[in-house]
Formats: C-alpha cells, sequence, structure tokens
C-alpha cells in the first residue's frame, strides 16, 4: 500500500470540504445565524488537516486499485467526521456521535436523522444539512477529480471506487473530462429543477434544500413534515419526476446529448428501472385507494412514494407507514433494489438485479441442457463470467452486512420491524423505514453503539460494501 500516496490525494478531500463549507457560512451570514462561528472554526480545521495531508510527498505516484479503495474508503469517513464539526461547535446537536451519525447520512444520500424537530436547526446547519447530499450524490471524489489537476491525472479506480454500479467507464479518454462531464449534467438538472421549484411556489431557500435532496437522492428537509409540509401537488410532482430522473444512469444522459439513442433505446437496465418504477405505483395506488379522496390522489403520492424510495432519497408526502400491508412489504422489497448504476441513488441497483436474474435462467437452462453453452448477455452483449461471479459476490457481501448489522441493532431490543428496516434503510441509503424509523420518526433513540454502526452501514452501503470492507483485510496494507 502507497500510503503516503494514499493520505496526500485525502488531503486535497478535505480542502474541498473546507471550500464547500463556505457557501453555508454565507447562508448563515444572510439569515443573522449564530451558527457562522461554527463554520469558521470548522472550515479552518480542514485546511489545516488538508494542507497538513497535502504536504506528505509519495516516493512514488503510483496509483493501484487497492490505493484508490482505500482514498475512497478513507476520504469518506474523514469528510463526515470534518463534516460533523458545525453541528458539535454550534452546540445544535451536543452528542458526536449523533454529529457523526448525521453527517455521514448527509454524505451518503441516506437522509436518516436523529432530529425530531429539524426546524429548530439554524439556516445554515440546515443548508449544510442538505448540501452534504448534493456533494454526496455525484461523489466527493468525483467533485475533486473535476477541480484538482493532480488528482485528475491520476487511475480511474478512484472514480470506479466511488461510483455506484458494478462497473464505472470513462465517458472520455481522461479521467478528469469525464468528472467535469457527470458534473455539468448534475449542476445543468439540479439548476432546472430549482428553477421548477420557484414556479411552483416554494422560495429559493426551500427550493435549493429540496433540489440538493432530490439530486443527490438524500431526502433532507427543512420541515419535519417533510415534502407533505408544503401541500402543494405541482411541487409534489416536479419533485418526484425528478428522483426518478436522477435514479437513472447519468452515462444515458451523456448519451442523449451526443444523439446517440440507439444507445439509450438498448439500455435493458432503464427499461426495468422505469418498468419496477411505474409498475409499483400502479399496484401501490390500487392497494391504497382507500386511504385517499380519489385514484388521482393516490396515484399521485403512490408514485412521489416509489419514485422516492426506489432512488433511495427519502422524502415523503404521505405518512406510507399507515398504507395497507402490500403497499409496505413493495416499498422494503423496492428499498433494497434501489435505482440504477451510474446514478445518485444507492441500493443493490438494477442492473445488478438484472444480472442476477438472468444468470439465475441461465442456469435453471443448463441444468435442463448440461452441454449447453450459453451466456449472460446485458444490452444484446455477453458479458465476462467475472463480471457475474462479483455480482453474485456483492449480492452475499450486501446480505452478509445486513444480518450481521441488524443482529447488533436489535441488541437495543426495538420490534423486529424497526430493527430490520432501520438496517435496511441506512444500507440502501434512504432514510425512513417502518415503525419507530417511518416516515415521521427518526434514529434518535437508538444507543450510541447502534448510530455507530448503522453510520459505517451508511458507508458501506454508498460505497459499494468492498471499499470499506477492504480497510479490514490485512494483507491490503502490505507494501
Amino acid at each position: 500500500m502507497n500510503l503516503r500516496l494514499v493520505l496526500s490525494l485525502i488531503g486535497s478531500v478535505s480542502v474541498v470540504e473546507g471550500a464547500l463549507m463556505a457557501i453555508p457560512l454565507a447562508v448563515s451570514l444572510i439569515y443573522y445565524g449564530e451558527d457562522w462561528k461554527a463554520f469558521v472554526f470548522a472550515i479552518a480545521l480542514c485546511v489545516i488537516v488538508g494542507f497538513a495531508l497535502k504536504s506528505i510527498r509519495p516516493r512514488n505516484e503510483r496509483l493501484r486499485a487497492r490505493e484508490g479503495f482505500a482514498v475512497v474508503a478513507l476520504s469518506w469517513i474523514l469528510v463526515s467526521a470534518l463534516g460533523a464539526l458545525p453541528f458539535f461547535f454550534s452546540g445544535a446537536i451536543p452528542n458526536y456521535v449523533d454529529c457523526f451519525f448525521e453527517t455521514v447520512s448527509g454524505f451518503t444520500t441516506t437522509g436518516a436523522t436523529i432530529l425530531s424537530d429539524v426546524e429548530a436547526l439554524p439556516r445554515g446547519l440546515l443548508f449544510w444539512r442538505s448540501l452534504t447530499h448534493w456533494a454526496g450524490g455525484m461523489g466527493v471524489l468525483v467533485l475533486s477529480l473535476a477541480l484538482f489537476p493532480k488528482m485528475g491525472a491520476r487511475s480511474i479506480h478512484i472514480m470506479r471506487a466511488e461510483s455506484p454500479g458494478p462497473s464505472t467507464d470513462k465517458l472520455v479518454p481522461r479521467v478528469k473530462n469525464t468528472a467535469k462531464i457527470l458534473y455539468q449534467i448534475y449542476v445543468a438538472l439540479s439548476v432546472t429543477m430549482v428553477i421548477c421549484l420557484l414556479l411552483c411556489g416554494l422560495d429559493l431557500f426551500d427550493s435549493l434544500v429540496h433540489t440538493f435532496g432530490a439530486a443527490g437522492t438524500g431526502g433532507f428537509s427543512s420541515y419535519n413534515l417533510s415534502v407533505a409540509h408544503f401541500a402543494n401537488p405541482a411541487a409534489e410532482i416536479v419533485i418526484g419526476v425528478f428522483m426518478a430522473l436522477f435514479g437513472i444512469n447519468f452515462s444515458l444522459y451523456f448519451f442523449l446529448l451526443h444523439r446517440n439513442f440507439r444507445a439509450v433505446a438498448k439500455s435493458g437496465e432503464l427499461r426495468l428501472y422505469l418498468g419496477l418504477l411505474l409498475g409499483s405505483s400502479l399496484l401501490i395506488a390500487l392497494n391504497a385507494q382507500g386511504l385517499f379522496s380519489n385514484f388521482g390522489e393516490a396515484l399521485r403520492h403512490s408514485f412521489f412514494q416509489v419514485s422516492s424510495i426506489m432512488t433511495t432519497t427519502g422524502y415523503s408526502s404521505h405518512n406510507f407507514d399507515l398504507w395497507p400491508q402490500f403497499a409496505r412489504i413493495l416499498l422494503v422489497v423496492l428499498m433494497l433494489i434501489g435505482s440504477c448504476a451510474g446514478s445518485t441513488g444507492g441500493g443493490v441497483k438494477v442492473v445488478r438485479l438484472e444480472i442476477l436474474l438472468k444468470s439465475l435462467w441461465r442456469d435453471i437452462r443448463q441444468s435442463v441442457h448440461p452441454q449447453q453453452v450459453d451466456v449472460v448477455k446485458l444490452d444484446g452483449r455477453p458479458i465476462e463470467e467475472k463480471t457475474v461471479s462479483s455480482v453474485q459476490g456483492f449480492f452475499f457481501a450486501y446480505i452478509t452486512v445486513l444480518v450481521g448489522a441488524t443482529l447488533i441493532v436489535a441488541l437495543d431490543n426495538y420490534s423486529f420491524e424497526t430493527s430490520l428496516t432501520a438496517v435496511v434503510a441506512t444500507l440502501s441509503n434512504i432514510g425512513p423505514g417502518l415503525d419507530l424509523v417511518g416516515a415521521v420518526g427518526n434514529y434518535g433513540m437508538f444507543s450510541p453503539l447502534s448510530k455507530i454502526v448503522l453510520s459505517f452501514v451508511m458507508l458501506i452501503g454508498r460505497l459499494e460494501v468492498f471499499p470499506i470492507l477492504m480497510l479490514f483485510v490485512p494483507s491490503a496494507w502490505k507494501k
């Protein structure tokens, strides 16, 4: 392990975080908040830590896969630890473990909160809380790759380790330019959503906060009732549609911009994603229509909630914990599936589900015809057997983490529904689960041990399991 290189690159990420904190600092000053002092101290620490790490000179600058994984895993832990400081220094959240949980939830775009009264936070902290969603949605490292030429010249291993999905390819030959293209698409969609929400009657602050939550598929709101606070059907539709758009693989938007419509049309993942999204919305609307005045209202809330859960955003327009059992179980299934690879969403990812289903069907056919040579195809092209194997390994690791974390959280002795869905919701980076952690609940009642476990579960889910688990493999740290 080239540890000096790893630490040097992490320093750049810390500096980027300090620069990001300048934005909520400005918001705090605009709204005459007392939290501005907390941001000044936190920014100073980010810059000091960042330049101290950047000053470490590596003996060689070769970045291999394990260094890429280590940079990503350690960077996310560091930005979460430093990002918690404004909450802690301001006194808004007195317990540092709670501050860390809230910040990890923000950067991993989970949206789980320990706060029972979100509206009591100063505007600067509310803005920072949601800005972490926007930064973490596309990736803190991807942002750093776009900003720092030195990092952009490195291997693609960093982007592959941070970006969600079985594989990440460069859209253009240079990694730095790929990062810039992704962020340009991300910013364009975000600006469009802000304009649409302003047209729906929301003010600029609320429009930005809820755009950050939808774009990063995070779900932090500035109100205790989330999107239901507005009682604005037009805003609900806009947020619901944009959540679905941010759950699509960003490579497809690149193809659209270059008029490569055939590549978009051939995407089996996109078809499966839209089919699950629309089909589940219709089924839940039919199942829960008795709770609403008419089927149109039921369909609107159903689409919003399915879009929110499947993209792992976590916004709520209605207390779905009161919906019929079929609807609630279907939402839990969608929590596990998640959105598309290469999007800002979490979960197992639709493309992995597609590969698992096709490999299962292949195995069934081969059991009937043992001599038949069959391959798994994706978008009409055969995929390598090692890719199928890695997806199966990922799924097994995902379930293992889920079971292990649930057993630890169960020590708090809350209901089975609360313990299980709390882990599912944090591992899939969704936020709300069922029962005590439902749409109107929070994670504040869990013990410090459970909060720390759930914090690392959020990191494991956002970074696709292996970068965090690699930190515990002794051989990875050998020279």
